[in-house]
């Protein structure tokens, strides 16, 4: 028969992991208290942060976007705000037409081409329009993959029938093929087949409600201030924040981009129009030295493979780089009105005669 003092040793364990338990869950408290009491307005409010942040970005995306079927979303025809005009067809202002006659070019891209953080008239495609004295369409969309950037060019060119087309892209645009969710909006991915690919994912669900879209971790360490402010600290907040879903492993967008470009040669022998395929760059490139170099790998291969069936391509690298401070050409993330003008200059010397 066991005794009380035969059962005691065996409690022993237990008790100690409690006390552990509970010191960690003391400690963490009193740093989460501390955290907010060095703040002081947040010693008084407690939200959900990453709630917070997914809910201003899908109403900012529900005012300037609507779904679409095919490519997730585009610029909402007839939406104004601050510097930003879009007009038909989600394509952002780029100023008074040119009545020359003469074929549009029609520039496809992500937030680098829509030009986000500059004015209308500050864009690198209406600087291009004013260099070229002919018509350039503004067909970028802020946070698009290379995948959806294709989508986007076969969608429009047939409808506009351009002299041109230049298709822009930064190395992250590769990475965001291998995913078929971003910033909390689902989006078509493609699936390697053989040596071709497949469309998946269309039609695209409508955007999820924010609060629907969070993880049990979020829903718990959302409400942490200590844990917000740690990993703001670390620089690692995009990937809390964002709602991003994988559908292939790391790498594969490679791959996956460099099938795309065999797309666009396609395209450019169906509608006729020259394809510029043109590399530009996120101003991290400019701080890291080792993030440069995965970022120019991977925008190099991407242009060989273009190259590789028959489009021109453009990298704007070298030329960023031999200015005084690269840096200085961007606000935060985009670029600011003297690098969309640098950037339109090489496009515009690039073209040449190929605008036809």
């Amino acid at each position: 028969m066991n005794t009380p003092d035969a059962q005691r040793p065996r409690s022993e364990p237990f008790r100690r992991a409690a006390l552990v338990l509970l010191s960690i869950v003391v400690g963490l408290g009193l740093l989460e208290l501390g955290v907010r009491a060095s703040t002081w307005s947040w010693l008084f409010a407690w939200p959900n942060f990453v709630l917070d942040a997914r809910k201003v970005l899908s109403e900012r995306d529900s005012g300037r976007t609507v779904h679409d079927d095919r490519l997730g979303y585009v610029p909402r025809t007839g939406y104004t705000a601050a510097g930003i005009t879009i007009e038909e067809n989600g394509l952002r202002r780029t100023g008074a037409a040119p009545a020359d006659g003469r074929a549009p070019i029609l520039a496809v891209g992500d937030s680098f081409t829509f030009g986000e953080e500059v004015g209308d008239g500050e864009t690198w495609p209406a600087d291009l329009q004013r260099l070229t004295g002919r018509r350039v369409l503004n067909a970028g969309v802020s946070g698009y993959g290379f995948d959806q950037i294709v989508l986007r060019t076969e969608a429009l060119a047939p409808l506009y029938k351009p002299g041109a087309v230049v298709v822009a892209f930064i190395a992250d645009d590769i990475r965001r093929t291998e995913m078929r969710r971003l910033w909390s909006a689902d989006k078509p991915y493609f699936e390697p087949d053989g040596d071709g690919l497949g469309l998946r994912g269309v039609p695209v669900p409508p955007r999820a409600p924010a609060q629907e879209t969070l993880s049990f971790w979020q829903k718990t360490l959302g409400y942490s201030f200590a844990f917000d402010f740690i990993l703001r600290r670390l620089d690692q907040l995009h990937d809390w924040y964002g709602d991003h879903l994988r559908v292939h492993p790391r790498g594969t967008g490679e791959r996956i981009s460099c099938l795309l470009t065999a797309r666009l040669a396609d395209l450019q022998k169906s509608v006729g129009a020259r394809i510029l395929l043109v590399a530009e760059y996120d101003p991290v490139v400019w701080d890291d030295p080792a993030f440069a170099a995965e970022q120019r790998r991977m925008t190099s291969e991407l242009l060989a493979c273009g190259r590789r069936n028959g489009l021109a391509t453009l990298d704007t690298y070298e030329a960023l780089a031999h200015t005084p401070r690269p840096r200085d050409l961007y606000v935060l993330w985009h670029m600011n009105a003297a690098g969309n003008a640098m950037i339109a200059r090489l496009v515009a010397g690039a073209l040449g005669d190929k605008a036809n």
